[in-house]
């Protein structure tokens, strides 16, 4: 086997390499399986006992079985060894081994590589602040660890302020490049999943219970900003899903295919201009305020109005959208479209079906069937709950005389069975309902504990209305938000609890900046990078300019990065502005510095020139050598000082 090549480690240069592993491994450990995390985790324990108890490394041999023995593991884990997730996991894996066989500088560079690898692919499961930040610590300490592999002889916190010193230097050069290199639509991050992974979010079916189960989570469906006044919290219906077809339990979408344009007429005034910014949920869906405008070059329509995207949103998406909450839709809908609208299964909820007949006696018309419903459901005195009890197959009936205590789903569910039961198509649409302004920067955040549920009814000569049964029995979940509806002592989201009104304030500020996050850095495409460059001047920018302009001023960025470094190398080494006076002095006599001279051989060439300074100028050459190339003391440039100034030759 060859020699290994390099010096070997010492001591602080084990540890520091120890904490880079650390440093790059931990945050990927939220994101990585457990077994993997313990694996690494006891491999770099075993490095660092043997690093303290100063024993040797475990044989070439141990070292092979244990490749082998974490590659199967990873193997069996993904059934695989390609993809974003098991080269995560080998890399991890690689990196806390090799810890265990590194001896050399070399292997402590192999090692550092492999950790600046590790800290880029933690954007691959996050590119939110926190992870930028994680990223950049580990790079912060990576790059200490070069620096120490250099000089172990250095302090710690010098090797970190010189590590941080250098990643500013390079700041200006990578906004150069973030600014402009020509962008590519779509992520950075363009790999395919290894597996569907679960998001939360909206489902395409909806059934007692589904949509209160996202009545705890915090998490933010999308963002919007309207480009004047924001309407009314009771106008702020986000429609998604429309789920017309129900087997007696749970409702479904149509298997239609879309279209290019929505199926009805865009009014000439009257609409709502805004902006949506919609976090990835892997679905086609794109929440707009009913009832939206045209269709987008991005978007296509339903036939039950619905706006979806061409692709699954697996990246956050921004669209400029145009509403009409006052339109009115669909009056010429076919009798196949009423029809299935219609559709109940055969004696499911028999008892709703009694109360409908009844309704339908006593009615005249369609309308009339509709506010005896609203009474009924009006005086039934329904309770809005988040923690509703479990329902049978007949779902409708019990919630609806039984239980009374349901969430939106429940609500929607037993409105849209009693219309069908009276004869009127009706139908469930899914979505959010509200938001809640962020006073910071002034955007209407939809989180997805505003998931709601509502119905649709259509009546002859209107077409499709909306109409919600919660905002009958629970008025104040659409006026105002959850935490105002649900009964005291219902578990409500953390952000909603109006006793946490400094941690609501955070959040506030929080998410101003992480929304200016995702826009100007996650959000940087090319459309944005175009805008941008024309406020700064660029009155075209294509790709042949933007790399001109992107080789002109990072070659100007280099110059005077180069000049700074210089000038401030001199002004701070007051060693070598001694060094440089003696020079000149003796430059006099003829005996000035070569360029490429070293200190002690100037030393000798002065010695022998004049042999009665030969003793003087020996050790001032010593004193500086070890100031400029070694670790010398404050005490040591006081000497220097000294026997310079005593120094006449």
């Amino acid at each position: 086997m060859a020699k290994r090549s390099g010096t070997l480690l010492v001591p602080t240069q084990i540890w520091w390499l120890l904490a880079t592993g650390v440093a790059v491994i931990a945050p990927l450990a939220p994101h990585v399986q457990p077994w993997l995390t313990v694996a690494a985790t006891l491999a770099l324990v075993w490095r660092a006992a043997l690093a303290w108890q100063r024993k040797p490394l475990p044989s070439r041999w141990l070292l092979l079985v244990l490749v082998v023995a974490g590659t199967a593991a990873v193997l069996w884990q993904f059934r695989t060894l390609l993809g974003q997730n098991p080269g995560v996991a080998l890399l991890i894996l690689f990196l806390a081994l090799k810890h265990l066989e590194s001896r050399t500088t070399r292997d402590g560079l192999a090692i550092v590589f492999l950790a600046f690898f590790l800290a880029l692919a933690q954007f691959f499961y996050s590119q939110a602040i926190p992870a930028a930040i994680a990223s950049a610590a580990g790079v912060l300490v990576a790059t200490a660890t070069l620096l120490a592999l250099a000089d172990p002889r250095a302090a710690p916190p010098a090797v970190l302020r010189r590590g941080g010193i250098m990643l500013l230097q390079a700041l200006p050069l990578m906004l150069l490049l973030f600014v402009l290199f020509p962008r590519v639509q779509g992520p950075l991050w363009a790999l395919p999943r290894d597996a569907a992974s679960a998001r939360t979010g909206l489902s395409d079916t909806m059934a007692p219970g589904s949509i209160s189960q996202l009545s705890q989570s915090d998490a933010i469906a999308f963002r919007v900003r309207f480009a004047d006044a924001v309407p009314a919290q009771k106008l702020l219906y986000w429609r998604g899903p429309v789920l017309p077809e129900f087997d007696g339990r749970a409702w479904r979408p149509m298997n239609e295919p879309p279209f290019p344009q929505l199926p009805y007429g865009e009014p000439g005034s009257g609409g709502l201009d805004y902006e949506t910014i919609v976090e990835p949920h892997g679905r086609h869906w794109i929440f707009a305020l009913e009832l939206p405008g045209a269709t987008t070059a991005a978007t296509f329509a339903t036939r039950d109005y619905q706006l979806v995207a061409r692709a699954p949103l697996t990246v956050r998406q921004r669209h400029r959208l145009r509403s009409y909450p006052a339109l009115q839709a669909g009056r010429d809908d076919g009798e196949s479209l009423r029809q299935r609208a219609l559709f109940l299964p055969e004696g499911s909820n028999p008892r709703i079906r009694a109360l409908a007949a009844r309704w339908r006696n006593a009615a005249q018309s369609d309308e009339d069937v509709l506010r005896l419903a609203e009474s009924f459901f009006l005086n039934q005195r329904l309770l809005y709950t988040l923690a509703p009890p479990l329902l049978g197959e007949q779902s409708a009936d019990e919630f609806l005389f039984d239980t009374r205590q349901g969430f939106c789903e429940h609500f929607a569910n037993a409105f849209a069975v009693a219309m069908r039961a009276a004869g009127i198509p009706a139908r469930v649409v899914t979505g959010y309902q509200g938001g809640e302004v962020n006073p910071v920067d002034g955007w209407l955040t939809v989180r997805q504990y505003d998931a709601h549920a509502w119905t649709e009814v259509w009546l002859a000569g209107r077409g499709w209305l909306r109409v919600d049964p919660t905002a009958i029995s629970a008025p104040t979940r659409i006026d105002m938000n959850l935490a105002a509806a649900v009964p005291v002592g219902d578990p409500l989201p953390l952000m909603m609890r109006v006793d946490l009104a400094w941690l609501r304030d955070i959040r506030f500020r929080w998410d101003a900046v992480a929304n200016a996050w995702n826009q100007w850095v996650l959000g940087y495409n090319p459309d944005r990078q175009r805008d941008l460059l024309r406020r700064l001047g660029m009155p075209q920018p294509d790709w042949q300019r933007m790399t001109a302009a992107l080789a002109v001023l990072c070659g100007l960025a280099l110059l005077a990065l180069t000049a700074w470094t210089l000038r401030q190398r001199q002004r701070r080494d007051p060693a070598l502005a001694l060094w440089q006076k003696l020079s000149r002095r003796l430059g006099r006599r003829g005996l000035a510095r070569r360029p490429a001279e070293g200190p002690l051989a100037y030393a000798q060439r002065v010695a022998a020139a004049l042999p009665q300074a030969a003793t003087d100028m020996h050790a001032i050459a010593t004193l500086y050598a070890r100031l400029r190339y070694g670790a010398g003391a404050p005490a040591l440039l006081h000497e220097l000082r000294h026997r310079m100034a005593s120094f006449h030759p």
